[in-house]
Protein backbone atom coordinates (compact mmCIF):
# COMPACT_ATOMS: atom_id res chain seq x y z
CA UNK A 1 0.00 0.00 0.00
CA UNK A 2 3.04 2.33 0.99
CA UNK A 3 4.94 1.45 -2.76
CA UNK A 4 1.26 2.57 -4.20
CA UNK A 5 1.16 5.76 -2.13
CA UNK A 6 4.65 6.54 -3.14
CA UNK A 7 4.28 6.23 -6.57
CA UNK A 8 1.00 7.91 -6.89
CA UNK A 9 2.61 10.96 -5.25
CA UNK A 10 5.92 10.81 -7.45
CA UNK A 11 3.23 10.76 -10.69
CA UNK A 12 1.32 13.80 -9.01
CA UNK A 13 4.61 15.72 -8.07
CA UNK A 14 5.44 14.96 -12.08
CA UNK A 15 2.63 15.96 -13.39
CA UNK A 16 2.76 19.46 -11.64
CA UNK A 17 6.06 19.41 -12.78
CA UNK A 18 5.30 18.27 -16.66
CA UNK A 19 2.33 21.14 -16.95
CA UNK A 20 4.52 24.01 -15.03
CA UNK A 21 7.32 23.37 -18.04
CA UNK A 22 4.83 22.99 -20.77
CA UNK A 23 2.98 26.99 -19.01
CA UNK A 24 6.19 28.46 -18.55
CA UNK A 25 7.17 27.38 -22.39
CA UNK A 26 3.91 29.18 -23.53
CA UNK A 27 2.86 31.48 -21.44
CA UNK A 28 6.22 32.49 -19.40
CA UNK A 29 6.93 32.87 -15.63
CA UNK A 30 4.88 35.44 -14.64
CA UNK A 31 2.34 34.85 -16.92
CA UNK A 32 1.43 31.28 -15.20
CA UNK A 33 -0.28 31.17 -12.38
CA UNK A 34 -0.79 28.38 -9.91
CA UNK A 35 -4.04 27.63 -10.07
CA UNK A 36 -3.59 27.44 -13.93
CA UNK A 37 -0.86 24.94 -12.59
CA UNK A 38 -2.94 22.89 -10.69
CA UNK A 39 -5.81 22.52 -13.60
CA UNK A 40 -3.19 21.37 -16.41
CA UNK A 41 -1.50 19.01 -14.22
CA UNK A 42 -4.92 17.66 -12.85
CA UNK A 43 -4.05 17.94 -9.21
CA UNK A 44 -5.30 19.06 -6.16
CA UNK A 45 -4.34 23.18 -5.77
CA UNK A 46 -2.85 22.22 -2.37
CA UNK A 47 -0.82 19.37 -3.81
CA UNK A 48 1.34 22.07 -5.63
CA UNK A 49 2.35 23.21 -2.40
CA UNK A 50 2.33 19.66 -1.20
CA UNK A 51 5.38 18.87 -3.11
CA UNK A 52 6.89 22.71 -3.19
CA UNK A 53 6.98 24.48 0.33
CA UNK A 54 8.81 27.28 -1.67
CA UNK A 55 5.63 27.87 -3.48
CA UNK A 56 6.30 29.27 -7.66
CA UNK A 57 9.73 30.12 -7.01
CA UNK A 58 11.10 26.52 -5.60
CA UNK A 59 8.80 25.26 -8.37
CA UNK A 60 10.57 27.41 -11.15
CA UNK A 61 13.68 26.53 -10.38
CA UNK A 62 12.47 22.88 -10.36
CA UNK A 63 11.55 23.08 -14.36
CA UNK A 64 14.26 25.13 -14.74
CA UNK A 65 17.17 22.07 -13.62
CA UNK A 66 14.99 19.22 -14.59
CA UNK A 67 13.83 20.54 -18.29
CA UNK A 68 17.76 22.19 -18.32
CA UNK A 69 18.88 18.27 -17.68
CA UNK A 70 16.65 17.46 -20.71
CA UNK A 71 17.93 19.29 -23.46
CA UNK A 72 21.12 18.69 -22.34
CA UNK A 73 20.36 15.21 -23.26
CA UNK A 74 18.67 15.96 -26.12
CA UNK A 75 21.73 17.86 -27.56
CA UNK A 76 23.83 15.11 -26.84
CA UNK A 77 22.00 12.17 -28.77
CA UNK A 78 21.46 14.80 -31.59
CA UNK A 79 25.20 15.43 -32.32
CA UNK A 80 27.04 12.15 -30.86
CA UNK A 81 26.30 9.78 -33.59
CA UNK A 82 28.51 12.23 -35.67
CA UNK A 83 31.69 12.62 -35.93
CA UNK A 84 31.95 15.60 -37.97
CA UNK A 85 31.78 17.98 -35.30
CA UNK A 86 30.77 21.15 -37.82
CA UNK A 87 28.30 18.88 -39.72
CA UNK A 88 26.35 17.52 -36.42
CA UNK A 89 26.17 21.04 -35.32
CA UNK A 90 24.46 22.09 -38.39
CA UNK A 91 21.83 19.10 -38.43
CA UNK A 92 21.14 19.97 -34.61
CA UNK A 93 19.85 23.41 -35.66
CA UNK A 94 18.04 21.46 -38.96
CA UNK A 95 16.28 19.67 -36.69
CA UNK A 96 15.57 22.91 -34.02
CA UNK A 97 13.98 24.38 -36.64
CA UNK A 98 11.92 21.53 -37.36
CA UNK A 99 10.64 21.79 -33.39
CA UNK A 100 9.55 25.25 -33.82
CA UNK A 101 7.96 24.77 -36.89
CA UNK A 102 5.86 21.59 -35.14
CA UNK A 103 5.29 23.96 -32.17
CA UNK A 104 3.41 26.66 -34.31
CA UNK A 105 6.61 29.41 -33.38
CA UNK A 106 6.27 28.94 -29.79
CA UNK A 107 9.56 29.13 -27.49
CA UNK A 108 10.71 25.61 -27.86
CA UNK A 109 13.17 26.65 -24.70
CA UNK A 110 11.24 27.14 -21.08
CA UNK A 111 15.18 27.57 -19.71
CA UNK A 112 15.12 30.98 -22.45
CA UNK A 113 11.88 32.18 -21.62
CA UNK A 114 12.40 32.28 -18.54
CA UNK A 115 16.01 33.94 -18.42
CA UNK A 116 15.10 36.35 -20.34
CA UNK A 117 11.73 37.52 -17.80
CA UNK A 118 13.65 36.77 -14.88
CA UNK A 119 16.89 37.88 -14.68
CA UNK A 120 16.83 41.42 -13.13
CA UNK A 121 13.95 40.90 -11.06
CA UNK A 122 14.72 37.29 -9.47
CA UNK A 123 18.11 36.16 -8.57
CA UNK A 124 16.77 32.49 -7.35
CA UNK A 125 15.76 31.83 -10.96
CA UNK A 126 18.90 33.80 -12.78
CA UNK A 127 21.38 31.49 -10.90
CA UNK A 128 19.42 28.57 -11.87
CA UNK A 129 19.30 29.27 -15.39
CA UNK A 130 22.66 29.89 -15.74
CA UNK A 131 23.84 27.25 -14.24
CA UNK A 132 21.73 25.47 -17.01
CA UNK A 133 23.32 27.48 -19.57
CA UNK A 134 26.62 26.42 -18.35
CA UNK A 135 26.06 23.11 -18.11
CA UNK A 136 24.95 23.14 -21.63
CA UNK A 137 28.46 25.01 -22.81
CA UNK A 138 30.19 22.50 -20.96
CA UNK A 139 28.81 19.69 -22.12
CA UNK A 140 28.96 20.93 -25.75
CA UNK A 141 32.56 22.10 -25.08
CA UNK A 142 33.38 18.27 -24.23
CA UNK A 143 32.02 16.83 -27.67
CA UNK A 144 33.67 19.55 -29.64
CA UNK A 145 37.37 18.99 -27.90
CA UNK A 146 36.69 15.23 -27.83
CA UNK A 147 36.86 16.03 -31.64
CA UNK A 148 39.69 18.40 -31.62
CA UNK A 149 38.99 21.26 -30.66
CA UNK A 150 41.68 22.06 -27.66
CA UNK A 151 40.33 24.42 -24.44
CA UNK A 152 39.45 26.87 -24.28
CA UNK A 153 38.93 27.61 -27.69
CA UNK A 154 36.06 24.31 -27.40
CA UNK A 155 34.45 26.43 -24.79
CA UNK A 156 33.97 29.29 -26.70
CA UNK A 157 33.08 27.96 -29.93
CA UNK A 158 30.29 26.09 -27.12
CA UNK A 159 29.05 29.31 -25.92
CA UNK A 160 29.27 30.76 -29.37
CA UNK A 161 26.71 28.04 -30.25
CA UNK A 162 24.59 28.25 -27.70
CA UNK A 163 24.04 31.57 -28.19
CA UNK A 164 23.25 31.23 -32.01
CA UNK A 165 20.45 28.73 -31.08
CA UNK A 166 19.02 30.80 -28.61
CA UNK A 167 18.97 33.99 -30.61
CA UNK A 168 17.90 31.91 -33.64
CA UNK A 169 14.91 30.64 -31.74
CA UNK A 170 14.04 34.22 -30.36
CA UNK A 171 14.20 35.77 -34.44
CA UNK A 172 12.72 32.47 -35.60
CA UNK A 173 9.35 33.12 -33.75
CA UNK A 174 9.15 36.98 -34.61
CA UNK A 175 9.40 36.01 -38.08
CA UNK A 176 7.28 33.22 -37.54
CA UNK A 177 10.27 31.33 -40.06
CA UNK A 178 12.24 28.69 -40.08
CA UNK A 179 14.88 30.75 -41.57
CA UNK A 180 17.02 32.36 -38.95
CA UNK A 181 17.66 29.08 -37.63
CA UNK A 182 18.86 27.42 -40.64
CA UNK A 183 21.09 30.57 -40.95
CA UNK A 184 22.67 30.55 -37.58
CA UNK A 185 22.81 26.57 -37.80
CA UNK A 186 25.04 27.14 -41.54
CA UNK A 187 26.86 29.87 -38.76
CA UNK A 188 27.61 27.77 -36.26
CA UNK A 189 28.73 24.85 -38.30
CA UNK A 190 31.45 27.14 -40.19
CA UNK A 191 32.11 28.69 -36.39
CA UNK A 192 33.64 24.65 -35.89
CA UNK A 193 34.80 24.02 -38.54
CA UNK A 194 36.90 27.17 -38.75
CA UNK A 195 38.00 25.59 -34.54
CA UNK A 196 39.03 22.77 -35.94
CA UNK A 197 40.80 24.58 -38.75
CA UNK A 198 42.50 26.04 -36.19
CA UNK A 199 43.83 23.41 -33.82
Amino acid sequence: MSDRKDTGARDTRQRIVTASTELFRRRGYTGTGMKQIAEAAGAPFGSIYHFFPGGKEQLGEEVIRTSGAAYLGLIAALMEPHEDRAAATRDAFTAAAGTLSELDFADPCPIATVALEVAGTNDRLRQATSQVFDSWIDGLAAYYAAGGIPEPAARETAGSVIALLEGAFMLGRAARSTAPVLAAGRAAAAIVRAALGGA
